[in-house]
């Protein structure tokens, strides 16, 4: 993947979502971060995405165990002040990790930017 499509990647996700925080990319199999970009420097989006992983892991196996036969779209998070969103590629080789201020970001908004986006990214990295 070249550096120029992840920092456009990750400029399109800043510059699109209100209230951004932070985002990061993560190939799920291994967890390797790809990129991540932050606005706060308390804010650690790699590791943030690190722990985040095993919620995607275990809810990938729990979706197979159950039969479901269902992708997962996204999982959403939502604390006091932020929301957390995880949205998986369709071939469920990779995450995208997005925290923003809950109070500015549209979730409606915020999950069409992602949508958008994660297809470019798995065509890139594939």
């Amino acid at each position: 993947m070249s550096n120029d499509f992840l920092n456009v990647f990750l400029n399109e996700i800043k510059t699109n979502v209100n209230g951004f925080i932070a985002v990061a990319v993560t190939e799920i199999e291994t967890g390797l971060s790809f990129g991540n970009f932050t606005v706060d420097s308390n804010f650690d989006p790699e590791l943030a995405a690190a722990y985040n992983l095993e919620v995607v892991k275990a809810k990938l196996n729990a979706v197979k165990a159950l039969n479901l036969n269902q992708d997962i779209e996204d999982i959403l998070i939502t604390l006091s002040n932020q929301i957390h969103i995880i949205d998986i590629s369709p071939n469920k080789k990779f995450m995208i990790y997005l925290a923003a201020d809950a109070s500015k970001a549209n979730l409606g908004m915020t999950r069409a930017v992602l949508r958008k986006h994660k297809l470019d990214l798995e065509k890139n990295l594939a």
